[in-house]
């Protein structure tokens, strides 16, 4: 019974928190600090990494706290911890208030900039996002800037500095979560609707939303090739692993193009995978280019 116990609350602990996508976060963010240190310093990674998921504990929690009558209404989220009656109110603002103070800690212990913007990403995420999921379209568009701030906060984090270099990491990542997120959208469309959430740039599965799936999946890819132009200060990307993004991003962008011909919910579950192997292998390559250079 006692390990039964543990087990559950091990679950609504990982839950309440949004375990995989707090991993995915600190991935990006740890991608980001390789490409903006000279020397690794292996304590400020593993900082990064418990600082990173703290303050998207604390966020996904804040999240949940603030729709959990929503949560109740979709198949998807009912039986999340505060909904389902697992885990009151009360627990779940402590785990996120003490989530807050550690995580901002944690990261001004690297540098006060890496807090600051850690700090931001909280406030964006819970007090402007979140609100008005249930009331505009713009939400999402809301919902890029702290979603695009962990690339560029490993950079920050390296470096102590913000420039052209973390500025263009996060512009990458800030395109690529509409395709993401409208892709999303349309899969649980019927979900979200039940919750009262316009995660749609028109408010329907309709043509306006898939040309814009298309556009922004196209300056996504754009964005993510100025490094090989060199202007991007000392965030430099080669021509062949250029061509290696510009491949990934055809074949996102084939599953938009898809998605615009068939308008069908499978599709939108492909083109939102392919979204999240382009923005994982996009930091591999882009890591793998750097130290492959420093090597030859």
């Amino acid at each position: 019974m006692a390990v039964t116990t543990s087990v559950n609350i091990t679950s609504d602990f990982k839950e309440i928190t949004k375990m995989r996508l707090a991993v995915s976060v600190v991935f990006s963010s740890v991608a980001g600090y390789f490409l903006g240190a000279n020397v690794i310093d292996f304590v400020t990674v593993l900082l990064l990494a418990i600082g990173g998921y703290l303050m998207v504990g604390a966020s996904n929690a804040y999240n949940q706290v603030i729709e959990r009558d929503l949560d109740a209404l979709m198949n998807r989220t009912k039986n999340r911890p505060i909904p389902s009656g697992r885990m009151s109110v009360t627990r779940a603002l402590i785990i996120a208030s003490i989530f807050t103070v550690l995580g901002v800690a944690v990261l001004y212990f690297i540098n006060p900039i890496t807090a600051m913007f850690g700090a931001i990403s909280i406030v964006l995420y819970v007090a402007v996002y979140t609100p008005l999921k249930t009331k505009t379209p713009l939400s999402v568009f809301i919902g890029a800037f702290p979603g695009a701030i962990p690339f560029m906060l490993g950079w920050v984090a390296a470096t102590n500095d913000f420039s052209i270099e973390p500025g263009t990491l996060f512009m990458i990542q800030f395109f690529w979560q509409f395709p993401h997120f409208w892709a999303l959208g349309w899969w649980l469309y019927d979900d979200y609707e039940r919750g009262g959430f316009f995660m749609l740039p028109t408010g329907k599965r309709d043509t306006g939303t898939a040309v814009q799936i298309i556009l922004y999946t196209i300056w996504t890819i754009i964005i993510s090739l100025v490094p090989v132009t060199g202007q991007t200060g000392s965030l430099y990307l080669t021509p062949v692993s250029g061509v290696l993004i510009f491949l990934l991003g055809l074949l996102m962008l084939r599953y938009a193009i898809l998605l615009y011909k068939r308008r069908d919910e499978k599709t939108a579950r492909q083109l939102m995978f392919a979204s999240v192997t382009y923005i994982t292998l996009l930091q591999i390559i882009y890591v793998l280019d750097k130290f492959i250079r420093a090597w030859i």
